[in-house]
Parts: C-alpha cells; structure tokens; sequence
C-alpha cells in the first residue's frame, strides 16, 4: 500500500470552454467537481493503474462534506482528519481549443495545532503497512514548515521510502531531512532555491540530502539526478508534445514513481521513463487524478539519455 497525505486538499471544479476570452461571458454546461489536492490525486492514479493507495487527507466546511462524499462515492481508500477550517476550493477552466487550462487555486485556511497533531498522528498510524509515504500539494497558510521534513522522518522510522512534492521552505525541510525523492517543477525549484538552472537546482537538493531528484519541465520532458551518481543527470521526453489538460500531470509522475519505489524498483533510468510516460497521459485525460490511454505505450517508447 502506498500512503499519500494531503494536508490542503482541495474541491476540484473543472469547467470546459471552447475556447477561453479573457474579459468576456462564458456559457458553460455543469462543471465536474470532484475530491482533490495533489496526493489525492496521486492516490487515484495509483488505484487506476492497478496498485493499492491510501489517501491521508484533512477536511472541514461544506467543501469538505462534498470532498468526503466524493471519495466515498470513487470507493477509494481514505481517512480524513476533520478540522474547523472551510476547505479550500481549486477550479480549473479548461480551453479546448488552445488545449490548455487556467487555474485558480485558493490559499488553504490555517489549521490548529491539535488538528496538525492530529494529522502527524494519523500518518504515523497508517505508515504501519504502507511501502511508500508521499507528501504531497502546498501548506495552509501558517502551517509548521517542518511538517513534510515530519513525514519524512516517519517513512525512515518505518524503513520505507519517502516521497515529497512541494516548493519553498517545506521542500529544503524535506531535503535536510534525507527525502528519499523530492519532485518539483521547474518554476517551483528556481523560486526554492534561487537556480534558474534545473540542473543546478537539483543538485543544490542533492548536496542538503535528498536521494533523488525529479524536475518537471513541461513539454520538454523530465529531469532527474541522483546523489548515488550526481554527475550522470538524466532526461527523458516524449518525441512531441502532447494537446490537452496537463492539470495534474505531476501528481501523475508522482504516483509512478511511488509506484515504482513501492514495488522495490530503484534504478533512476527505469522510474524516470514511467513518470513521463504517466505524466503524459493525464494530459489526455478530462480531470486530474486519471490517465488517459496510452501510458503503457507511452513508457515502452520513451528514450531515457544523459541530460
């Protein structure tokens, strides 16, 4: 079972236009909403691909009553931590015809210090089986900067591999901790570490004690450098880039590479190839948290070079 933990979750609303003028009234058909934040959505891609995810979430207001209905509706695995705070709302407006999607995502509201203790407790309960711990999305406004750096220390404690996807403070925290993956975006690294430089950004995670480095790039693919071999970095693409909703794309790397820690695959070149390869298909699908058809494809055919 792989665990993720999403301590600002989110209800995703979707909406679709054929085509996205800024300034002027749209007519649009119902929006999809749906039980969001990136480790659930990481827990739902790992569930469509076939493996077991839990999904460690927190959730409060009406948002967090439709968020909680929703996954009990999707019959994935689920705890949430009820807290005072409205959950957050996160809408997607998707342009068909430009093919790609305008987001707008609220800052999650504080939590109180029994509700992160709460949260740390639960994630602490069911690291107990698990065989990989993700923390994933941003941190509510306030929040402990130490609480992804906390569940890295958890996954060491269990012997099992720890995966964080964040920027800013939380993932230096994580690094310094000894995470055994970190996964940012571009724009998310050179914000965290001042590198414009993916490469150099990496290594600045690399040299604080991070195992392994992921580097999102967009269309140009993915990067990765490990601390095993830091001077082999990694890269790996698809021949074209692909038209549609790339929300959610790097939750979907993320679920492969949890995927593959979990079932005990640690070669960098192997993991890099199915993160792309899962991170292109959710570009295909409506909403994020699914794969569109074609990852299997997509991983057979991608080429992994020295970046």
């Amino acid at each position: 079972m792989i665990l993720t933990v999403t301590p600002n979750p989110a209800l995703d609303v979707t909406y679709r236009v054929v085509a996205l003028e800024p300034g002027e009234s749209h007519r649009v058909a119902s929006p999809v909403r749906r039980a969001g934040g990136k480790g659930i959505n990481v827990a739902r891609v790992i569930a469509q691909t076939g493996g077991h995810a839990m999904a460690l979430a927190t959730a409060g207001g009406m948002a967090g009553t439709r968020l909680a209905a929703d996954l009990l509706a999707s019959g994935l695995p689920h705890e949430l931590v009820p807290v005072a705070a409205e959950t957050r709302t996160s809408i997607a407006i998707v342009d068909e015809t430009a093919a790609h999607a305008t987001m707008l995502n609220e800052a999650g509201h504080p939590l109180t210090i029994d509700e992160w203790e709460h949260l740390g407790e639960a994630a602490d309960r069911l690291s107990i089986p698990a065989q990989c711990l993700v923390g994933s999305g941003s941190l509510p406004t306030h929040a402990p900067e130490g609480f992804f750096a906390s569940l890295v220390a958890i996954a060491r404690d269990r012997g099992i591999p720890s995966i964080v996807d964040t920027s800013g403070p939380g993932l230096v925290l994580a690094a310094r901790a000894g995470a055994n993956v970190l996964k940012p975006n571009r724009r998310e690294l050179a914000e965290t570490t001042g590198e414009s430089d993916p490469l150099d950004g990496a290594a600045q995670l690399i040299g604080l004690g991070a195992g392994l480095v992921f580097v999102s790039l967009g269309e140009k693919g993915m990067l990765a450098l490990s601390a095993s071999d830091p001077s082999r970095p990694l890269r790996a693409r698809l021949d074209a880039p692909l038209r549609g909703n790339a929300t959610g794309a790097g939750d979907a790397a993320v679920a492969a590479i949890a995927s593959c820690l979990a079932q005990g695959e640690r070669d960098p070149s192997v993991i890099l190839a199915r993160a792309v390869a899962w991170s292109a298909a959710a570009v295909l699908a409506p909403v994020a948290g699914e794969l569109g058809p074609g990852f299997d494809e997509f991983e057979r055919s991608l080429v992994v070079s020295p970046a």
